[in-house]
């Protein structure tokens, strides 16, 4: 069958091409870009059912719109209080984002306690919310709105929030990631290969299937399959790794046909019909066990499995179609200047280090198998963080963050809400405030607490909160001035005023901002003390006869995070194993080698994860207190598919040297010495790619994928693929392919012995 396809490849080599540059150039033109659809806040991806979703249906009324469409004009000035200009400056600026087409709303905030800094919050249409088109002209005419206004010398204007983080997040990395990753790639494969074209050839069906791919699951967005904030940087990564690794499993294999004495075309043709089996069933194992987490409960998954499904399936696609008919093309000229000429192999270095594996089997895999396990200690004590996302440093969201931070109280916004709704106005018992004040105040879990009546206790009391109600009205609908006619001092009518954050418009609804003792806002420790919270806040609305009540914020979608991945682990994880134990079983026809194959895999993931804890929650690098949320799930899924890679091309060549060499020893030996060095520059390129997502993505988040996965992978290149899986077929012998007809004793004991250095060395080296 692949004989028959590289054959098509090999005839219809030119219209091959040109389909696929003009199919990709009218993708691009006339489908959605990727990071046009990406949703930037993680929280998005709850189920309606989660607590934090429905807290967060509470507090509508302070928000407007659901938090992805809200953003937070900052204005601060560092040399001292803000001036009457800068106050007029401000009452501009609102003014001109409320004309920025797709601005629902801009209320006043009020000013900082320290008389600084001022903020308002704004409030954006659903089509110019989070993953929307228009978001990024929206979060960019709000921005030049502040030019517009004329800020005095010293005054800083930020917009902040979470629709400025996500514009800001999507515009930052996913470029940068692109760029280095390819001249890694291209690099690496010019030492590879020591040739001028083989390089381009390998990288450039990849270079296509990324630009294609992207196109394609923007447009898969529309019909409502949401689109991770994680999704456009692992689909570079994963298909300019994975690709690469496909063009090399073919065009090394067509050196060695090459070197045998084939024509360029003759030895496509026997190059495809050996390894397009291995490249096919790679592929479909990444794309199927990528495709089981349409299976989680967890949106974000639901999402992400698809979109690198269908660039794996592109990426696939292009490996068995656009790769074979550029190397039909170019032939011989694709390795210039190197020549390749016929000749006997010579021994290499995988070749000495199979040797030595065959001949102490049981010593190798005890040897690893504590060296894995002494990594899969690390996860003692392991976590998860539910990151919902951090502005990107540098950006200007970043920086109306960092003010925000210094110039506002500590339970202020950002922090957690706890949310109470009442049957009535509460100004017709304006004593239910103080006593939800009061207790919420005092209960341990809580660091601070700010509410209507001020933080902690209050600054002022139910009565006078309900008096000032009563002579100014709503306070949400008062001037940032106080009018002539008011006889009350200023600050008294500004405080007022901020209890528009706290008091909804019809006064059936309080809120309250509250930091958890247990840890500061976004940490761990704060999101696994929400059930102690919530706890706590049902007391309070037992005490005050609330009707209905929650808490949201990121500590609140955090927990919700958490616990719907850990359930999503907890189904995929099976799913997955038996798929690939399936895949592997019909490609090595064998009930037995499947089983090793994944559990060594597995011990690699644990390894894996190990590592992790130790670099980034042991030892603390990056600054996060627990292993990102999706981390687990996905580095389990990528090292079982891309683990399983190298299994299907090291174990299908094993078996095709099995059928025709003497002893399993010498088949060992001579598959491990041949596929050693494809291996380990595919292994290497792969671990780059993402190792460049760690360096250049911008986040924690993408800092552990990228470091955790290529760690992953360094791991199945160097120890799993070439010590442990030729020492565990060494000693089952002929059991490995059981229960095909290779499992028979056709050899009689000869099986199981060990290739002497000089069957090895005339049966074949590495590449």
């Amino acid at each position: 069958m692949f004989a028959a396809i590289a054959r098509f490849d090999v005839r219809f080599r030119w219209l091959i091409i040109a389909v696929w540059i003009a199919g990709v150039i009218a993708c691009v033109r006339l489908l959605p870009s990727l990071s046009s659809v990406t949703q930037s806040n993680n929280a998005q991806f709850l189920s309606s059912s989660s607590p934090s979703v429905q807290a967060g249906k509470l507090a509508t009324p302070f928000q407007g719109r659901n938090p992805s469409g809200t953003a937070i004009i900052v204005a601060s000035r560092a040399s001292g209080p803000l001036t009457a200009a800068d106050n007029t400056a401000i009452a501009r600026v609102q003014q001109a984002a409320r004309r920025v087409p797709g601005v629902a709303l801009v209320r006043d905030e009020g000013t900082s306690k320290d008389g600084k800094a001022a903020q308002a919050l704004v409030t954006v249409a659903p089509s110019a919310s989070s993953g929307n088109p228009n978001s990024d002209a929206v979060v960019h005419g709000i921005r030049a709105s502040f030019a517009i206004a004329g800020a005095p010398a010293g005054l800083s204007l930020h917009l902040a929030g979470p629709l400025a983080q996500s514009v800001d997040a999507s515009n930052t990395h996913a470029g940068s990631i692109t760029k280095f990753t390819l001249i890694f790639v291209i690099v690496l494969l010019f030492v590879v290969y020591r040739a001028a074209l083989a390089p381009l050839i390998t990288l450039f069906p990849a270079a296509l299937a990324v630009a294609l791919s992207g196109p394609l699951v923007a447009e898969t967005a529309k019909a409502g399959v949401p689109v991770a904030p994680v999704s456009q940087q692992l689909l570079i990564v994963l298909l300019l790794g994975a690709g690469t690794d496909y063009g090399l499993f073919l065009v090394f294999r067509l050196r060695e046909e090459l070197r045998r004495g084939a024509t360029p075309r003759e030895g496509l043709v026997a190059a495809m019909g050996r390894v397009g089996e291995a490249i096919t069933y790679s592929g479909l194992t990444v794309a199927a066990a990528l495709l089981t987490l349409l299976l989680a409960p967890f949106a974000i998954y639901r999402g992400l499995g698809p979109a690198l499904a269908i660039g794996i399936g592109i990426m696939l696609a292009a490996a068995l179609t656009l790769t074979p008919a550029l190397l039909a093309i170019f032939g011989r000229a694709a390795f210039w200047p190197a020549r390749q000429q016929p000749g006997p192999q010579r021994a290499m270095l995988w070749g000495r280090v199979a040797e030595r594996v065959v001949r102490r089997p049981l010593l190798t895999l005890a040897a690893g198998v504590v060296v894995f396990g002494a990594l899969a200690a690390g996860l003692t004590g392991y976590r998860t963080a539910g990151l919902t996302g951090s502005a990107p440093t540098g950006s200007d969201s970043a920086a109306g963050a960092a003010v925000l931070a210094a110039h506002f109280p500590k339970a202020t916004v950002g922090s957690d809400q706890l949310l109470l709704r009442f049957a009535s106005p509460i100004w017709d018992a304006p004593a239910v405030l103080t006593k939800a004040q009061t207790q919420l105040a005092d209960d341990p879990v809580f660091g601070s607490v700010t509410g209507p009546l001020g933080p902690g206790r209050g600054s002022l009391t139910a009565a006078q909160l309900a008096e000032l109600h009563k002579t100014l009205g709503p306070a949400a609908a008062l001037p940032q001035a106080p009018p002539v006619s008011a006889s009350m001092p200023a600050a008294l009518y500004q405080t007022y005023r901020q209890t528009a954050q706290f008091i909804s418009a019809d006064g059936r609804t309080a809120q309250y901002y509250a930091v958890l003792r247990a840890g500061p806002a976004g940490s761990t420790a704060a999101a696994d003390a929400i059930p102690q919270a919530k706890a706590a806040l049902a007391a309070v609305a037992r005490a005050t006869g609330a009707q209905a009540y929650g808490i949201a914020g990121q500590d609140a979608s955090a927990h919700d995070i958490n616990a719907a991945s850990n359930t999503s682990l907890e189904l995929v994880v099976p799913v997955v194993l038996a798929l690939i134990l399936v895949l592997l079983g019909l490609l090595l026809r064998s009930l037995i080698a499947p089983w090793y194959l994944a559990l060594t895999v597995g011990l690699s993931y644990l390894a894996s994860l190990g590592f992790a804890m130790i670099a980034f929650v042991h030892l603390g690098l990056g600054g996060s207190d627990g292993l990102i949320f999706v981390l687990p799930l996905l580095m389990f899924v990528f090292s079982m598919a891309l683990g399983e890679d190298y299994n299907i091309l090291v174990m299908s060549r094993i078996r095709e040297e099995a059928q025709h060499t003497p002893t399993l020893s010498a088949a060992l030996t001579r598959a491990i010495g041949i596929t050693g060095g494809t291996v380990t520059a595919a292994g290497i390129i792969l671990a780059g790619t993402f190792a460049v997502l760690g360096l250049a993505g911008g986040s924690s988040e993408a800092q552990q994928l990228g470091f955790a996965i290529a760690f992953g992978v360094v791991l199945d290149t160097f120890f799993v693929r070439t010590l442990l899986i030729p020492s565990i077929a060494m000693l089952l012998g002929r059991w490995n392919w059981w229960p095909s007809a290779l499992s028979r004793p056709l050899a009689s004991a000869d099986q199981q012995q060990v290739a002497t250095p000089e069957e090895t060395r005339t049966s074949g080296g590495a590449s």
